[in-house]
């Protein structure tokens, strides 16, 4: 196969823009006719037109005229001859949406017509310059029976609308601001609507409309709501206001993304919209809240404010991660702060660290649909975080009015956004760049020294390791926010105060700025035995290796101010500990009795702290993050050990999670009769307490599952419970595990979304038969690999089944290796991303190297496999 490669330094400024875009969607069936009609105006006067795009294409008229003189090859149309000046040209295609499962451009769900253009979607529907530098003003009429397509519905306003005398009807959309293709939007078909408004700070009101299956319409209040708060902090943090008269938001099951941020017209995944207490989890209304916002926060950073080309992803994508992300803060506390770390070291790290690592701003790319990575995404929110640490509140508000002011109505780069912090602050951030060309974790290693004079020196070295695409990295300007608390008796866990040089004034918290690949700090007026609290806040996204004894670690686990810090002293403890098993398991020896450990997590048992954050610390580190930075990855050991450190506290303090999980049941029953089971972040943070004891009790005592059977229908109050209880119950081997879990799918066998959560806990069970039963559930009616959720649910959950995936045999890569394939053939962006479950092949010792490497060669031979699959699978066996 041969293959087209991108580079960022090889972009041009477009030849043609195009002013104006009216679009005619005639719907038929089985075809969708359509007529596009560009105002274009040369910037390089003689180049040839090239149009990219892949529907069946009818005619080509420029200016009125039929143009015949044109070649159409490898998705391009292009024409050699035409105007020097601006001119009309209009395009007729025609497409079949029932037979697109790839689920890009115009396709059909549920008998229903939705559209998803991003990245290179557009070109689907008709052929066009369909690249985000390209703005343009886009009005659409939509024409279709009215009796299947009663909801017409596209971006911008709706400016008109009218009946045909055939039963057919037509409406108008028109939106008023420039953008490019990709932000095209087009929804019809029979659909429920939810009304709501919103008055803006400037007093202009806003209609709001949610458009579901009429069965869901009693789903979308909290999603609604969510939209209202987003609209109001936004106004109230950023002082951005909502530009158009209209927000639509629409759901489909069927959706490839959790949502697209479409100017005025989002189109969700089911998943990100409906919910109630009896369907979905706290964890869930948490995600709704924040992908609403996350795709409402778009409007202005990456549709009034767009990407050049899409190598500046993360432009758009980081800052809005970054803004979604602070919105979760202050709605839901700071603990999200640790959710955010917890799921960038889950997932990035293995990332940065493996095959497939790319920059922030990747220099090249095959297929664009494989750079909607962790990379761009949450590692660009924390390269967005950096300048706001380094600035403060007020500096990174001042660089984004500036950045507005510059930007509002273009297409630009990161390093626009860049310029405009620096620019506002009169901040030096030239070197700050390397974050988005370098890939790849930096680590930094932490020395400290106590002087006699009451100097405290803090050395830091910095490195960042070779990738597939650099070997030689520069040092990083890096923020490292730090404290100092007593390790004294007498005045033990108290802040310190220093000063960071002769004349400053003394301070708590601050932050080193490191650039060098060797720096010293030293902090003044340190007359005291100190530990020093480290990358407070998650300040970078990096390593640190610094050599705290477990005494230290217990001072900061009982005493720091930080969240983050607190709940990272936990996690070194939990990492050593499963270290410490592993090397017994291997060497036949006996399990250490990891006294300082259990100490510390009998204080987390009996501390007065937020439930929330007390789960929280309870949580042991997932396998991904224990295999950073390793070579010759066992990686059933490395679970065994992980799973024998989890048995032990289970078995130490069974009676402490007893006593509190019944606590949390009081606090529950204690709450008003008409909410206590609805969600809210502080009854959140009980009930996330209450799985992890249910967890543990079970782990404790398997035999305790005839009680949870007995008892399921009681404790079930809402999702949350449910969800708990039979996560808690999945890896038992009593048939007790199956009746409860097939009377789960029965009860909710019409709700696709909680099938989902079915599949995934068939998918994560580490009982014996869980293959087969996987196998089982790929023929469950109420199951379709063409529909991205289940496949994610059932397909996903198991590449991320230790035991069962990475099986010795070689079972669990054959098994997704097929259906990889299978997926390839009618959606390459879900076999793409399920095939990222190979990115660990080299790391892993050779007898599952050679398994892994197998079934990628064999993935890689078969034929017409698409570009998406192809690089990925590529890069693994590079």
């Amino acid at each position: 196969m041969s293959k087209t490669v991108h580079y960022l330094k090889d972009y041009q400024a477009p030849a043609y823009t195009v002013s104006h875009t009216d679009l005619h969607f005639d719907i038929q069936e089985p075809y969708t006719t359509v007529q596009a009609d560009l105002a274009v105006v040369p910037q390089n006067i003689g180049a040839p037109l090239v149009l990219d795009g892949s529907a069946e294409l009818l005619s080509v008229r420029i200016n009125g005229n039929d143009v015949n003189d044109y070649t159409l090859a490898d998705e391009k149309l292009t024409i050699a001859n035409v105007p020097h000046e601006a001119f009309t040209l209009s395009v007729a295609t025609r497409i079949k949406p029932s037979e697109n499962k790839s689920l890009m451009g115009l396709y059909a769900s549920g008998g229903n017509l939705f559209t998803q253009c991003e990245p290179e979607g557009f070109r689907k529907i008709t052929f066009y310059p369909d690249r985000p530098d390209v703005m343009s003003v886009f009005t659409t009429t939509i024409t279709a029976d009215e009796s299947r397509y009663p909801v017409l519905l596209s971006n911008g306003n709706k400016t008109d609308s009218g009946k045909l005398s055939d039963g057919r009807h037509w409406v108008k959309w028109s939106d008023p601001f420039a953008k490019p293709s990709y932000l095209f939007a087009l929804v019809a078909g029979d659909l429920a609507k939810t009304s709501d408004s919103f008055t803006t700070r400037s007093g202009k009101k806003v209609a709001i409309e949610f458009y579901t299956a009429a069965a869901d319409q009693n789903k979308t209040g909290f999603a609604v709501e969510s939209l209202k708060n987003a609209m109001r902090w936004d106004e109230t943090r950023f002082d951005l206001e909502y530009d158009l008269d209209i927000y639509m938001v629409v759901a489909v099951g069927d959706f490839n993304m959790g949502a697209m941020e479409n100017k005025g017209l989002n189109i969700f995944n089911t998943k990100y919209v409906l919910a109630d207490s009896r369907t979905a989890t706290d964890a869930d209304f948490a995600g709704i809240e924040s992908v609403i916002a996350h795709e409402y926060f778009h409007n202005w950073t990456g549709n009034r404010v767009t990407c050049r080309d899409w190598f500046q992803l993360s432009l758009k994508e980081g800052l809005t991660v970054f803004r979604d992300q602070e919105f979760s803060a202050d709605r839901a506390g700071m603990l999200t702060r640790i959710e955010n770390v917890a799921l960038l070291r889950q997932h990035q790290f293995p990332e940065d660290a493996g095959p497939t690592a790319h920059p922030v701003r990747p220099a090249s790319y095959e297929e664009m649909n494989n750079f909607y990575t962790m990379t761009v995404y949450e590692k660009g929110a924390e390269v967005v975080r950096m300048y706001h640490t380094f600035l403060g509140e007020a500096g990174f508000q001042k660089g984004m009015k500036l950045y507005f002011q510059r930007h509002d109505g273009q297409a630009v780069t990161c390093d626009d956004f860049r310029a405009a912090m620096a620019d506002a602050n009169g901040f030096n951030f030239d070197q700050f760049a390397l974050w988005y060309s370098q890939a790849g974790t930096p680590v930094l290693d932490v020395a400290t020294e106590a002087q006699n004079n009451g100097d405290y020196l803090i050395r830091i070295k910095q490195h960042i390791p070779a990738t597939p695409d650099m070997a030689d990295k520069k040092p990083m300007m890096i923020p490292v926010k730090i404290a100092l608390f007593s390790a004294e008796t007498d005045s033990f866990g108290q802040p310190v105060a220093f000063g960071l040089n002769d004349s400053d004034a003394l301070q708590t918290e601050t932050v080193l700025r490191v650039t060098e690949a060797e720096q010293t700090f030293v902090l003044k007026g340190v007359n005291r035995q100190v530990v020093p609290s480290l990358l407070r806040g998650f300040s970078a996204p990096v390593h640190l290796n610094y050599p705290y004894s477990d005494e230290d670690l217990s001072v900061l686990l009982a005493a720091d101010n930080d969240p983050f810090a607190r709940w990272e002293a936990g996690q070194t403890l939990y990492r050593r500990a499963i270290a410490a098993n592993e090397t017994a398991l291997a060497q036949k020896q006996p399990l250490p009795e990891h006294t300082k450990l259990l100490q510390a997590v009998e204080y987390v048992l009996k501390a007065d702290l937020d439930a929330g954050f007390k789960a929280m610390l309870l949580g042991i580190p997932p396998e991904a993050e224990l295999w950073a930075d390793r070579d010759a990855i066992d990686p059933l050991r490395i679970h065994h050990a992980r799973e024998a450190l989890l048995d032990i506290i289970a078995t130490r303090f069974k009676d402490y999670f007893y006593a509190l999980n019944s606590e949390g049941a009081q606090h529950e029953q204690q709450a008003d009769p008409a909410t206590r089971y609805e969600y809210s972040p502080e009854l959140a943070g009980w009930r996330s307490l209450r799985n992890v004891c249910r967890t543990f009790v079970l782990r404790a005592d398997p035999a305790h599952i005839d009680i949870v059977a007995e008892r399921y229908a009681a404790m079930a109050q809402n999702m949350t419970h449910e969800w708990g209880i039979l996560s808690a119950v999945n890896h038992n081997e009593s048939d007790k595990r199956n009746e409860l879990l097939t009377a789960f799918a029965q009860k909710f066998s019409e709700d696709a979304l909680v099938m989902d959560k079915y599949f995934m806990l068939v998918a994560s069970s580490r009982r014996s038969d869980t293959l087969t039963q996987v196998q089982t559930a790929l023929q469950h009616p109420k199951f379709s690999l063409e529909n991205p959720n289940k496949a994610r649910s059932l397909l996903g959950a198991f590449s991320r089944n230790i035991p069962h995936f990475h099986a010795e045999n070689g079972s669990g890569y054959a098994f997704i290796a097929d259906k990889v394939m299978e997926i390839d053939r009618f959606n390459p962006q879900v076999a793409a991303r399920l095939v990222q479950a190979f990115n660990i092949c080299n790391k892993l010792e050779p007898v599952r190297r050679q398994h892994m490497t197998e079934q990628l060669k064999r993935i890689q031979a078969q034929q017409g496999l698409s570009k998406d699959t192809a690089e990925i699978v590529g890069k693994i066996l590079a």
